[in-house]
């Protein structure tokens, strides 16, 4: 698990960058994405975020990756009305 969050200045870049993690994990705040990949799917995100700011006429911010360990994930506390997955099924929905 890494929480994805970014401090950009340019609303035209902090929307790329929004669009980009919404295909990679869930937005938990406005400008927070908590992302579950592996280490293939973490290396494509980091480069394609990279690839952009990059690529940015100005560079007016950042990105920052913190990675969770599976040991971690469970001690996470919430104050305030957790927000809901978005894009998960409802419990009586069966995938398979």
């Amino acid at each position: 698990m890494y929480v994805v969050c970014y401090d950009i200045t340019s609303d035209r870049l902090r929307s790329r960058i929004a669009k980009i993690l919404e295909g990679y994990g869930r937005r938990v705040q406005y400008s927070v994405f908590e992302c579950d990949l592996n280490e293939r799917r973490y290396r494509e995100l980091y480069e394609r975020l990279l690839s952009l700011m990059q690529e940015a006429e100005e560079q007016d911010g950042n990105i920052c990756f913190y990675h969770i360990c599976k040991n971690c994930i469970g001690k996470k506390q919430i104050i305030g009305i957790p927000k809901e997955p978005e894009g998960y099924p409802d419990d009586d929905v069966i995938i398979i």
